[in-house]
C-alpha cells in the first residue's frame, strides 16, 4: 500500500512509483495529479511534431517561465527536463 501524501497528491501509488524511478517530487506530483496520465498509454503526440504554439501552451501548463524567448528546440528541451 502506498504512503498517503495528503490531498495534494491524487494518485499516491503512481507518485511513489515515479519517485522510485528517480523523478523529482515536483515532476512525480505533476504526473500523479494528471487525471488522464495513465489513460494516454503513450498516445500523446511527440514534442517534435507539435507546433511552437502548442509547445508554448504546454510550457504554460507545467509552469515553465521564459518560454517566449526560446526557439522550438530549446523549448522542447525545457519541457522534457522540467
Amino acid at each position: 500500500m502506498a504512503k498517503d501524501h495528503g490531498k495534494q497528491i491524487k494518485d499516491d501509488e503512481k507518485y511513489e512509483a515515479l519517485k522510485e524511478k528517480g523523478m523529482s517530487k515536483e515532476k512525480a506530483a505533476r504526473i500523479a495529479n494528471t487525471p488522464d496520465a495513465s489513460k494516454k498509454g503513450g498516445k500523446a503526440g511527440k514534442l517534435d511534431e507539435r507546433t511552437k504554439g502548442e509547445l508554448i501552451q504546454e510550457a504554460k501548463k507545467i509552469g515553465i517561465t521564459g518560454y517566449s524567448k526560446l526557439n522550438k528546440k530549446d523549448l522542447i528541451d525545457r519541457i522534457r527536463n522540467h
